[in-house]
């Protein structure tokens, strides 16, 4: 992705170091993946709709920055559920979920944070949850593009037809889906001052990923007829190798969050998070490189308050199986921090420390 800025010079030869300079360049298709698990339950220790949101960000920006592709919200049965505390939109509805449902207020915010800017005003509806979102801090992933950035991909809605016959609103309503379906085409808002045609019939309000045209310029190119292609999700990551954001699961519990795995063959590399592991840094060092498999699929799972053992004991399935400790679940055990001077690591401290101690084995060992 190429940004039209410019490093400004200054007299005496140093760089203007006013604007940001890490822009992301992809380099080459990756074809791994790296998911993260953590319970919902987390939210429930934060007291006010404030921190509980401020918390939701911090665990979001550790996601964008470190590229993760996948987050699972699992329930481990820790969580402090109360009825409504009366904060609503609406006449009761869209009442705010932070104390009554932790897991679906923590996949909300996740969500909403994930999607590019322009989209949030049309697929997410005005919400309680999302009421503090607005003041958490930007996840500026390399999909969360500008009107005038230039990328071969790019994330949009698609919008009704509307048809150039003059009548009644629902006449020319009825005009656009006819011609819609008759020419198998759809309009999608990228966020450029025209909106792209798609050779496909696709659901107005339908979030898509659409690949450019390679020789369209956003900033002067005012075509209409230009015709793009909507493509996977996972296209940019696999063909181009931008990271694309990430998508939001729900799992019951610790168990389903491995059995119940988007990809064919599941995750072919586990590594569970605890202070009775062996210590993180073992696992990165070089010299252990060698005794760890390719993977295509990475899956990394932190515990709550409370850590992986009280998901175990709250899983039903696990029970029946006569697992008893967590440490039996995964490919690799391991401390995010030897020696720490706090009695705990809250989860999205953990979360940080994981992704930062795991980044060598993620590079060196994802199967490009």
């Amino acid at each position: 992705m190429k940004r039209e800025r410019e490093t400004v010079a200054t007299q005496e030869g140093t760089q203007d170091t006013s604007r940001p300079t890490a822009v992301f360049e992809a380099s080459g298709g990756r074809a791994y993946t790296v998911s993260v698990a953590l319970p919902g339950s987390i939210i429930s220790n934060a007291v006010t709709p404030e921190l509980k949101s401020l918390l939701a960000g911090q665990i979001a920006r550790a996601l964008a920055v470190f590229c993760v592709d996948e987050v699972v919200i699992f329930d481990d049965k820790q969580g402090k559920q109360r009825k409504g505390d009366g904060r609503s939109l609406q006449n009761g509805r869209d009442e705010f979920t932070g104390y009554s449902d932790p897991n679906y207020f923590l996949m909300h915010i996740l969500s909403y944070l994930e999607t590019p800017p322009f989209l949030r005003k049309q697929l997410f509806p005005m919400h309680a949850d999302l009421r503090h979102a607005g003041s958490l801090p930007s996840l500026d992933m390399p999909h969360h593009l500008r009107s005038d950035d230039w990328c071969l991909y790019r994330e949009g809605i698609t919008v009704e037809l509307v048809a150039a016959e003059q009548g009644p609103k629902k006449k020319r309503k009825e005009q656009a889906k006819t011609e819609s379906k008759s020419e198998g085409r759809s309009l999608v808002d990228v966020g450029l001052q025209q909106k792209i045609s798609v050779p496909a019939v696709i659901p107005p309000k339908t979030r898509v990923t659409i690949k450019m045209p390679e020789h369209m310029n956003p900033s002067t190119d005012s075509d209409p007829s230009l015709v793009a292609s909507a493509v996977a999700p996972t296209e940019p990551r696999e063909q181009a190798g931008y990271y694309w954001g990430y998508t939001v699961r729900a799992a019951s519990s610790l168990s389903t969050v491995i059995t119940e795995s988007t990809y064919p063959n599941g995750y072919d590399l586990s590594v569970g998070t605890s202070e009775r592991g062996i210590p993180v840094s073992e696992l990165s060092a070089s010299s252990q490189q060698d005794d760890i498999p390719e993977f295509k699929h990475m899956l990394i799972v932190f515990g709550g308050v409370a850590g992986l053992e009280v998901a175990v004991k709250a899983d039903d399935e696990l029970q029946k199986m006569g697992v008893k400790q967590p440490r039996d679940l995964f490919d690799y055990w391991v401390n995010l921090c030897p020696g720490q001077g706090s009695r705990t690591i809250r989860t999205e401290e953990a979360v940080w420390l994981g992704l930062m101690g795991l980044r060598e084995v993620v590079l060196r060992k994802g199967k490009k």
